[in-house]
């Protein structure tokens, strides 16, 4: 199994990791999760943590052919679009991305929105295959966060979005529309029945307690037996209840109402009024 080289960079102000996945031999690159900066409280955007995957790549004589989505976000707003102008690639996400679209067209009322996916340049199925240069990839549905969540599996790395976290701090929330735990126990069974020593990346760190550090790589076998949430030890009735009863404490993201009417399109921001502005919606009372 193929050993891709990965470049991790971390936005500490959304606790979001982004991913360069790439192929030593042939140079050729996959971009993963990328960030758009946004601040809440001014409406304004940059480019500062997407322009560090610009220079990393031109730095390294990279050649991108991808930027992969595992899911929705509800956390940032995409930087997909600037880096496509940027660097080329196609951007792909889970095809099941059709029903966040159609869950959240009605919240925002988006009467423009297609629910079809098609803002994306490509779609993953379950089993899907893709390359990253001569490495080979692979697509693991592994809805329960969101219904359209995947896994890449590139070479003996695998990205898994928000479905698990660092083995002290646990796995994803499944309150959110299409989310489920049962799913989401389904989905881990997945990942962990991968080998024992495929890397796995997260797409998120919190620090847990006691932890100095943040940290976003662990491994099969470390999260199989070590995931505070879930592991071997672990039965579905036990997981399902566990995560439905920490679900109901939970707040909301704190950018999840901007994100996600960006992120249903691809990251891409509403187009202009006629006063040249940019504007996203706010529901009041509405979830």
């Amino acid at each position: 199994m193929k050993e891709p080289a990965v470049q991790a960079f971390f936005d500490e102000a959304t606790f979001t990791v982004s991913y360069v996945v790439s192929d030593p031999e042939s140079s050729r690159a996959a971009v993963i999760d990328p960030v758009l900066d946004f601040d809440c409280a001014s409406g304004r955007t940059s480019t500062g943590s997407a322009d560090e995957i610009v220079s990393f790549v031109s730095d390294n004589g990279l050649s991108v052919d991808w930027i992969l989505e595992t899911h929705v976000h509800a956390d940032h707003l995409s930087g997909a679009p600037y880096l496509k102008k940027a660097l080329g690639g196609q951007t792909a996400i889970g095809k099941d991305v059709a029903a966040v679209q159609s869950e959240f067209k009605g919240v925002f009322n988006l009467t423009n929105l297609a629910t079809d996916g098609s803002q994306f340049d490509h779609l993953f199925a379950d089993g899907d295959e893709f390359a990253v240069g001569n490495i080979d990839g692979q697509v693991i549905a592994t809805p329960g966060h969101t219904p359209a969540c995947i896994t890449y599996v590139i070479g003996d790395s695998a990205y898994v979005g928000d479905t698990l976290f660092m083995p002290d701090f646990g796995t994803a929330r499944t309150d959110f529309p299409g989310g489920s735990a049962v799913q989401l126990y389904g989905s881990i069974q997945k990942i962990f029945a991968l080998p024992d020593d495929i890397r796995l990346f997260m797409c998120h760190d919190y620090k847990a307690p006691g932890r100095d550090d943040f940290a976003w790589e662990t491994t099969v076998a470390m999260q199989r037996d070590n995931n505070i949430h879930i592991n071997k030890n672990v039965s579905e009735g036990e997981f399902v209840e566990m995560r439905q009863g920490r679900d109901e404490n939970l707040g909301m993201p704190r950018l999840i109402l901007p994100a996600i009417q960006v992120n249903v399109r691809a990251g891409r921001l509403p187009d202009p009024e006629e006063n040249d502005i940019r504007y996203l919606k706010i529901p009041l009372d509405a979830i």
